[in-house]
């Protein structure tokens, strides 16, 4: 700085040295005093190039772009070399001429910039690109040989999260959040929010959990001999309980049809004893009123039979009833007639 003031008085040159001094103290928590200090060095030495660059940086800061330009180029004629490419095509983007950024990139001057500074300058154009809806040319911009996530250079912070931006910009999700990772990886002195904009676009997730784990292979059942002798057990048991709760139906069902065979049996022989009790009383009476008592009991007993219900047997106790009642009355007769041929 003293040879750059060496062309000024000593006094004067002291006075500006502290405003440079100030201007570049406060240039990031209160640009506005610092442009008002570098504003101050400036009309005192407008004619120094190392001033009209500080003005010009005071000026990017508070937000003054066409201010920051006009500085930064008269700069540039006086002291020579590349400048400060990157903020003049920022500049540019901030005015709303995206197109004239993208000149700085292509003039001979790009080519001397060193290693940190021609990375500024790409990120600067990645965004002119993005502001002329240029989304996948934004994140070519970017790609280089430094683009590597394994490198720890001082600008791989600000690189990695520049084109994770861009990436989520052009709708590659998946992509920006893994170099949002990166970013946050080698950033640091934690200048950048990388963590905070990889939890985002990953819903919510704290970056140092976004990482997938893949899942261990799922056994095969052949890989898995105790679960499928249990499944087998399982299936035996059931088996046997299925055979057992068979068997018992059958034998109850076998049961039934035995216990309905013997009703069968018992209800036959109740009607063939009645048949021939009928029988015997018909060929007992030998007479006309036997007969006819035989015949209307019948038909009583056919009568009950029609009229009884399915399943019912009441036909046939009516039937037994009405016999008994025959046979009664043969006998009185055939006893009648006895004392008939006695008094004879």
């Amino acid at each position: 700085m003293r040879a750059d003031l060496r062309s000024l008085p000593k006094g004067a040159a002291e006075s500006i040295a502290k405003h440079i001094v100030a201007a570049g103290q406060l240039i990031d928590d209160e640009p506005e005093k610092a442009l008002e200090h570098a504003r101050y060095a400036r009309s005192k030495a407008g004619r120094v190039a190392l001033v009209r660059e500080a003005a010009g940086l005071a000026a990017y800061h508070a937000g003054e772009w066409a201010e920051a330009i006009a500085e930064l180029r008269a700069s540039r004629r006086m002291g020579g070399g590349p400048g400060h490419l990157a903020i003049l095509a920022d500049c540019e983007r901030a005015l709303g001429r995206p197109e004239r950024a993208l000149e700085f990139a292509r003039s001979s001057d790009a080519a001397q910039l060193s290693a940190d500074q021609a990375v500024e300058l790409r990120i600067v154009i990645a965004g002119a690109r993005r502001d002329m809806g240029q989304l996948d040319a934004a994140v070519v911009a970017l790609q280089g040989d430094d683009l590597d996530e394994k490198r720890r250079d001082p600008w791989s912070a600000r690189l990695f999260y520049a084109y994770a931006d861009n990436l989520a910009a052009a709708g590659r999700t998946e992509e920006a959040v893994r170099w949002f990772i990166n970013a946050a990886e080698a950033d640091v002195e934690e200048e950048t929010d990388a963590s905070e904009r990889a939890s985002e676009l990953s819903g919510g997730a704290p970056a140092q959990f976004l990482v997938q784990v893949p899942k261990p292979p799922a056994l095969a059942k052949e890989d898995s001999p105790a679960e499928s002798d249990g499944t087998r057990s399982e299936a035996t048991e059931t088996d046997s309980a299925g055979a057992a709760e068979s068997g018992a139906v059958a034998a109850e069902a076998k049961d039934g049809v035995a216990t309905d065979g013997a009703d069968k049996d018992s209800a036959d022989k109740d009607s063939g004893g009645n048949d021939r009790a009928d029988a015997a009383g018909n060929d007992g009476a030998g007479d006309s009123a036997a007969e006819e008592a035989a015949e209307d009991v019948t038909a009583e007993s056919s009568a009950s039979a029609d009229s009884a219900p399915e399943g019912s047997v009441s036909g046939e106790n009516v039937a037994g009833d009405r016999a008994a009642e025959s046979d009664a009355v043969t006998k009185k007769d055939s006893e009648k007639d006895d004392k008939d041929d006695s008094a004879s």
